[in-house]
């Protein structure tokens, strides 16, 4: 079926007006025009959209172009599922969505390693088969390209999936993976790497230990690499592997303009249990955790702010982490205490001297409902809404008391403001991420 504009629609419920109103002979040759125009409208239509996956900066030359592009690229989920129902938040399809995840037999096949390597020897069969977006999809999307940092350790198709849910021809995207991690999974994602001139594997890995720098200085080796690239990228956001994006690249695009160059990020006053996270020196050796001696207090007496590990930073700001005395002497401070990750980025989001930070006035407090970057529902903190509760129960599982998201939480996460929402796992709730993936596609075309 051919779309056509709506001028041309009032155009043709005006011709079978008149028909009706004609007589025989004049009916005939009121249809032989009629017929004469759809076919050169037809005609039209096809030659007007020729499909380019090749080029960067392709354009939609009609409505027509678009859909064509879209039916081509869509990324349908399992069609035991409504996931219109379960986005608008339907009860009997979120339920059907839910049991269905429960029924082993209707259970996918998770991707392997192997199974990327053999996929990737012909990238352009791998990129035509995975259904990537290869071309821009508007000029303000085109001028105002975004850096990542991934850092990632297992789950090569949840990685995959992610990398496809965000590229972009124009962004750029450096994936950190652990030391730690099998040799076969490392080749797996620099085998998927190399299908795309903007996708590259940091130059230096560190094995990354949980609650110790090492997760830091993941997220710094690819914020280096992301500076010595080619691309002019305005702001920097930060992943791992149990992410998903909430927004499209275009809405991404939209609300960093609106930053008008200020970073976002979590950054508050720190509870009081937390201080001895960075007062007292860490060890972190075989998985266990040693506390030492008192620190001195930061430099500067900087004061101390909390937050998380994922952020939305100026290229400014990036650039500062490295050539700024105070920055570098803070990191240095910083980098034997427990946790850094989730106060590091927003103490010096609030030094006066960082491009894009915040005074250091409670009144510029932020939390992380109320940052850009990542939405988490936290499983102390979940109730019921109406009695004051900041969201409502998980309907997937939890794990460390972070909630990986159900069907059942879709609806709520299209409605938050966020870029990102963690956690996802295909073998917790492979529904949840099918719909998202679904609708972003969807929006991504079409608004």
């Amino acid at each position: 079926m051919f779309l056509l504009p709506i001028k041309l629609w009032t155009m043709l419920i005006k011709f079978h007006r008149r028909l009706l109103r004609q007589n025989s002979k004049q009916c005939l040759a009121f249809g032989s025009t009629l017929f004469f125009f759809l076919t050169i409208v037809m005609m039209y239509n096809s030659m007007d959209c020729n499909l380019d996956y090749n080029n960067p900066n392709n354009e939609f030359k009609s409505e027509y172009c678009r859909n064509l592009y879209y039916q081509d690229l869509n990324l349908l989920a399992s069609e035991r599922i409504d996931c219109s129902g379960v986005i608008s938040g339907d009860p009997d399809e979120v339920r059907k969505a839910l049991t269905d995840n429960l029924i082993v037999a209707n259970r996918r096949t998770i991707a392997t390693e192997a199974d990327y390597l053999d996929i990737t020897k012909d990238c352009t069969n791998f990129k035509r088969i995975r259904k990537y977006v290869t071309f821009s999809l508007s000029d303000e999307e085109r001028n105002y390209p975004i850096a990542y940092s991934m850092v990632i350790h297992n789950d090569i198709e949840m990685f995959e999936r992610l990398l496809r849910s965000i590229y972009m021809p124009q962004n750029v995207y450096c994936i950190h993976v652990d030391l730690k991690s099998p040799e076969t999974f490392f080749a797996a994602v620099k085998a998927i790497s190399s299908c795309f001139p903007n996708v590259f594997v940091s130059s230096k890995r560190e094995s990354v230990v949980y609650a110790s720098w090492s997760r830091v200085q993941a997220d710094l080796y690819c914020m280096e690499d992301l500076l010595n690239s080619t691309v002019d990228w305005k702001y920097l956001l930060n992943t791992c592997g149990t992410d998903f994006p909430l927004k499209t690249n275009a809405e991404i695009v939209q609300a960093l303009k609106l930053l008008n160059g200020k970073n976002n990020m979590e950054s508050e006053k720190p509870p009081l249990y937390k201080k001895i996270r960075w007062e007292y020196h860490y060890e972190f050796k075989d998985n266990n955790v040693q506390i030492g001696m008192l620190k001195k207090p930061p430099p500067l007496n900087i004061p101390i702010f909390s937050g998380n590990a994922y952020v939305v930073l100026t290229r400014d700001f990036v650039k500062s982490l490295f050539d700024n005395p105070i920055a570098k002497e803070f990191l240095e401070w910083a980098n034997d205490t427990y946790s850094p990750d989730e106060y590091v980025w927003a103490t010096l989001q609030r030094v006066p001297e960082m491009p894009g930070s915040l005074p250091s006035h409670i009144k510029y407090d932020t939390s992380d409902l109320n940052a850009l970057a990542r939405l988490v529902k936290w499983g102390s903190l979940e109730g019921n809404m109406k009695r004051g509760a900041p969201y409502s129960m998980c309907t997937g599982r939890h794990r460390r008391d972070v909630c990986i998201y159900g069907a059942g939480d879709l609806h709520w996460l299209v409605q938050q403001h966020h870029f990102f929402a963690n956690k996802f796992n295909p073998r917790v709730d492979d529904n949840a991420i099918q719909c998202l993936e679904e609708y972003l596609r969807n929006k991504l075309f079409h608004g």
